[in-house]
């Protein structure tokens, strides 16, 4: 790392670039609201610092040196680049003050988040709304996120919990594959069975379904996926029967794309909750999607 001391005050610097700029000592003492001797005091000491002279004083005005020129580039070409940067920070902190970071699975950000989000822009166009999603788990609460879209049962300590919604599960396909199966006593066994190995405690397989709904495992290998948005596209494909989670294959009921089977649905203990750290100075952003997430939530 170079040392600080091998560097002119930035103040010098500033007073270097000031005086090129405006073409004379008086002109960058009025720039700068100080007097033209403390220009001078300023250039002499910055040619002390470096070891050369940067004006030649004989000529009228003073003309730069060859020092002169080589810093001339450098300091047009630094102070630039800094201008430049604090210009995109300060842009960076007037957009995070209109945008929200949102975390959530890969399932409810597809299936149940942005859907919604069409809604919310027409209302809040000046708003934008970042998705982080995890593959599976509940995602955490890490630097930069402002809500957290969580299932489980709602005893998390890292901030203020607001239930969204309960689920529902229950056995869907696609439509032609539920019509040929309603004629069937046990439907289940006429469609390979579509698993989810999520590896959570909280999530519900087939096992649990059935055994809560009160059915029989059919036999057969069925299909499995590492996570829900593929098998969730392996039912749209239809490939098999699928454990259909309401805040998932609502809205794809509801289009037609997937039916529901004639068979009892199970409300597990856990549900959907929102997440909203405790911050001192909250977003308004924030308050104005946890509202409207809130009112989505009423129509699962």
């Amino acid at each position: 790392m170079m040392s600080d001391r091998r560097l002119p005050p930035l103040r010098l610097l500033a007073v270097f670039e000031a005086v090129l700029r405006s073409g004379s000592l008086q002109r960058a003492a009025a720039e700068l609201n100080v007097s033209q001797p403390a220009i001078s005091q300023a250039m002499k000491s910055l040619e002390d610092h470096i070891g050369a002279p940067l004006l030649d004083r004989r000529s009228r005005p003073a003309a730069l040196t060859e020092a002169g020129r080589i810093l001339q580039r450098a300091v047009s070409d630094g102070l630039g680049r800094i201008s430049d940067a604090i210009e995109q920070v300060r842009a960076l902190q007037r957009t995070a003050a209109t945008s929200v970071t949102v975390a959530c699975s890969v399932g409810t950000a597809t299936y149940w988040l942005m859907p919604r989000l069409t809604g919310f822009y027409a209302r809040q166009g000046d708003i934008a709304v970042n998705v982080m999603t995890t593959a599976q788990g509940a995602p955490q609460m890490a630097p930069g996120v402002d809500l957290a879209i969580r299932y489980g049962l709602g005893d998390w300590a890292d901030g203020r919990v607001v239930k969204l919604f309960d689920e529902q599960v229950s056995p869907v396909c696609l439509p032609a594959v539920q019509q040929r199966l309603a004629g069937m006593a046990q439907p289940l066994t006429g469609a390979p069975l579509l698993h989810v190995e999520a590896g959570e405690d909280s999530w519900l397989g087939w096992a649990a379904y059935l055994q809560q709904a009160g059915l029989a495992l059919p036999q057969g290998p069925g299909r499995r996926f590492t996570n829900y948005v593929q098998a969730t596209q392996a039912a749209l494909d239809g490939q098999g029967i699928l454990l259909g989670w309401e805040s998932i294959t609502g809205d794809l009921i509801r289009a037609g794309r997937l039916a529901r089977l004639p068979l009892p649905p199970v409300i597990p203990r856990e549900a959907f909750y929102l997440v909203i750290p405790d911050r001192r100075d909250p977003k308004p952003a924030v308050s104005l999607l946890e509202d409207w997430l809130r009112q989505g939530g009423q129509d699962v």
